[in-house]
């Protein structure tokens, strides 16, 4: 017997009812699968077109707080100056507001809130800061 005739005689394997096993999961994973709902379909409503909303007015009035150690706010806000010296933040600002204020044509008002205990030289400085922003219409109150 030769060894040709040994693999001859076992024969080759029959492929037929693999292929059907193969056949009935991949048919079977088919109709069990659940689908994915697609983006489309989750009911997503986009916001319609909304007309812009109209622009915030400015205040036309603006008040300076001069506090007893010297430092000075803006409508409530932090100049970023320091109590002793020139107000450089405050008449950058005030700049701007004025400046804005002029695009719109509207007057910009100040009212210096000093603290009966604050420095007097504090008010002269802020006074000063109004002279270079071109300010005109600058008052006093009390705080």
């Amino acid at each position: 017997m030769k060894a040709s005739d040994v693999f001859e005689s076992a024969g080759k394997p029959d492929l037929t009812p693999m292929i059907d096993v193969v056949f009935l999961m991949l048919v079977f994973f088919m109709v069990t699968t659940e689908l994915i709902k697609q983006e489309a379909d989750l009911g997503i409503q986009l916001p319609s077109e909304a007309a812009p909303a109209a622009t915030p007015e400015l205040p036309s009035k603006h008040t300076v707080d001069i506090l007893p150690d010297g430092t000075v706010l803006l409508n409530g806000g932090d100049t970023g100056d320091a109590p002793v010296g020139e107000l450089t933040g405050l008449t950058h600002m005030l700049g701007g507001l004025k400046a804005s204020a002029d695009r719109l044509q509207k007057k910009t008002i100040v009212t210096i809130q000093a603290d009966p205990y604050s420095p007097h030289y504090r008010s002269i400085d802020v006074l000063n800061s109004c002279a270079k922003a071109r300010l005109k219409f600058v008052s006093f109150s009390q705080m």
